[in-house]
């Protein structure tokens, strides 16, 4: 059984319980201000998303091991070790363990891989010890949440969300809004499986190697958020948080773009398909970007029929490249999920 949790500063499994977590996947939609005009970096509006997840799971062992299912998750598992070793080393708690990777996100595609197969592990950690810990904390102690806080606040609740920035002594950024996206709406996720988004020391190169985004722009993005955007999912006023959403991707684009080729899109394939979106906003209006560095991009739409609609036109046109995917999925309103499996006593938690 599936259950959704808010998780408790402490709890008790028994030591037979397998203790498994699913954690979904985020869009990245864009930073408020990346310069720090005003003395705060960056700043966060994100989406969580049904349809991608990462799932892990702990029980006991004689000694510690990791293993994996699949070649994407099994290309996790050194990534994972350094998380079990950081665990331990901020809990004291070394008994031996076994960390399955039964399922991971897309990695450097723009889903926030890192940050959930890192927080997954950390709270499966957590529960499996008895360790009441915050997952701002967990967070902390395995490096995530540097630049945004979305992965970190979706991880606990799902929905619409934008936060601060990180603060200066490196604790995660700040939620400032939590907005349930409507139940209605879909969200066209374009992959280009041909590229990787980038990640690591080259991320921070590029990003240190952009000019300074000027206060103006940065007035606009906020602008965009807390007057359509945010407003717009608030009512399921849906023309106006697609405008929203399109204009701080186009502002983001031209900034990042001598990062990316030139280009506004990581992917050329997937900025011309979102371009013909764009050019048949009569008929297809969407809120269209690129998640974080890509090359994953994304159209939202007003409900399902719309999406569907645009695929078909879209694969009517010839325009859908053979190395893109195209997938409808809903916005998710709910954070990871606890998975209960039990091997002789129930998975038991206190508040």
């Amino acid at each position: 059984m599936d259950r959704p949790r808010n998780f408790p500063e402490a709890s008790f499994v028994d030591r037979a319980a397998t203790v498994a977590l699913r954690a979904p996947a985020r869009l990245h939609l864009g930073f408020l201000d990346p310069a720090g005009s005003l003395g705060r970096s960056f700043g966060s509006v994100g989406l969580v998303i049904g349809g991608f997840e990462t799932e892990v799971e702990i029980s006991a062992s004689p000694f510690d091991r990791i293993t994996a299912s699949g070649p994407a998750a099994h290309a996790e598992i050194e990534r994972a070790a350094t998380c079990v070793s950081l665990l331990q080393a901020h809990t004291g708690r070394r008994d031996p363990l076994h960390l399955r990777l039964l399922q991971v996100l897309p990695a450097h595609a723009g889903f926030g891989s890192g940050t959930q197969l890192a927080l997954a592990i950390g709270r499966a950690f957590a529960l499996w010890h008895g360790v009441g810990v915050p997952t701002a904390t967990l967070a902390q102690w395995l490096g995530r949440g540097l630049r945004s806080g979305i992965g970190i606040a979706g991880f606990d609740h799902g929905g619409l969300i934008v936060d601060g920035g990180p603060g200066e002594n490196g604790a995660p950024a700040v939620v400032l809004s939590r907005i349930p996206l409507p139940e209605d709406w879909r969200v066209l996720i374009v992959q280009d499986c041909a590229q990787k988004g980038l990640a690591g020391e080259d991320e921070k190169r590029r990003i240190a190697g952009l000019p300074p985004m000027s206060q103006a722009l940065a007035a606009d993005i906020c602008h965009q958020v807390l007057m359509r955007v945010l407003p717009g999912a608030a009512t399921a006023d849906f023309a106006p948080f697609a405008c929203g959403v399109t204009r701080i991707q186009q502002v983001l684009g031209e900034h990042f773009a001598s990062a990316q080729g030139g280009r506004a899109f990581a992917s050329e394939s997937v900025g011309c398909l979102l371009g013909w979106v764009l050019q048949h906003r009569a008929e297809h209006l969407a809120g269209i970007g690129q998640s974080s560095w890509g090359p994953t991009g994304f159209a939202i739409f007003p409900s399902q029929a719309r999406a569907e609609a645009a695929i078909d036109a879209m694969l009517a046109a010839g325009i859908v490249a053979p190395s893109l995917t195209l997938r409808v999925v809903s916005g998710r309103n709910t954070g990871a999920t606890l998975l209960d499996r039990r091997l002789s006593s129930p998975l038991a938690s206190t508040p």
